[in-house]
């Protein structure tokens, strides 16, 4: 159906001609991601509809043989599956290939299952719209070595940042991280934030009900941009410590916005629509 059309589910309800995408996690049922999925295919006058699936640890590998089989859309991936779905998968992107990890399960016609990661292009739109500004000539310091921070990692270097500087409890993971961002990746140390043009929390410290931080705040300063993946709550401490010392910072929404309407472009084959999905957002966090 064509965008505009009177076929999206809030106008007819689901019928069998519905196309269902989801969520899978463990857990699952926080996820705010069907909300924008749904959002978006409403906005797109789409008869699809996005729903969570909770689907217990160690069997992501399973989720997408149950994809193939049932004929799901597409999935969006969040943990513990990240990893085992990249394996699964029919056919992985380059961006997947290089991490290990994907985030997004595209269906193809011939029933084939391609494993997308949007983290990385989801963090550069996210500080484009929100700090007006790009990863280009900057160092950015990235706080954490999981699937997110190694995404990023990889997106920045190729988005031209002059440095990507890992800091991360683990050495060994952070080698890896740093070992995504190519020439421009280096292990660091708390000690080298101050020196970063772009900070960013990349690891889920701060996430509702935890309050811990990430890094000591003093450790930021005026003229840094500051970013944190975690949008529940709106403000981390972190976040609020830094805003108070008057520095720009920004938390995880439109991170989240931006890479799930990279995977309903992946999806559909539409733009996604951008300012509904934020708008979603906004009414589910408010």
């Amino acid at each position: 159906m064509s965008p505009g059309s009177m076929g999206n589910t809030g106008s007819m309800g689901i019928t069998g001609a519905t196309r269902v995408t989801g969520v899978i996690g463990d857990p699952v049922t926080h996820s705010l991601s069907p909300a924008l999925h749904n959002a978006a295919f409403a906005a797109l006058g789409l008869d699809w509809v996005s729903v969570p699936f909770p689907v217990s640890a160690g069997r992501g590998a399973q989720a997408v043989e149950a994809m193939r089989t049932v004929g799901l859309a597409g999935l969006s991936v969040t943990t513990p599956h990240k990893d085992a779905v990249a394996q699964a998968a029919d056919e992985v992107s380059d961006a997947v290939a290089a991490l290990g990890a994907a985030n997004c399960l595209v269906a193809s016609a011939d029933g084939r299952v391609r494993a997308e990661n949007t983290d990385g292009d989801g963090f550069l739109g996210a500080l484009l719209e929100d700090a007006d500004t790009t990863v280009q000539e900057k160092t950015v310091a990235v706080l954490g070595a999981g699937g997110a921070a190694r995404a990023i990692s990889r997106a920045c270097a190729d988005a031209g940042a002059a440095g990507v500087l890992i800091v991360n409890r683990t050495t060994q993971r952070a080698e890896v991280c740093a070992g995504l961002a190519g020439s421009v990746g280096t292990v660091a140390q708390h000690a080298d934030i101050p020196g970063a043009d772009i900070v960013v929390n990349a690891t889920t410290v701060g996430m509702a009900p935890d309050s811990a931080m990430p890094c000591d705040p003093a450790l930021l300063h005026r003229g840094q941009i500051v970013l944190d993946i975690v949008y529940n709550p709106s403000e981390t401490v972190w976040l609020a410590a830094a805003r108070a010392a008057g520095i720009r910072s920004y938390n995880g929404g439109s991170m989240l916005v931006h890479q799930a309407a990279v995977a309903i472009a992946h999806w559909t084959g539409h733009p996604a629509p951008v300012d509904a999905m934020r708008s979603a957002l906004q009414t589910h966090l408010s």
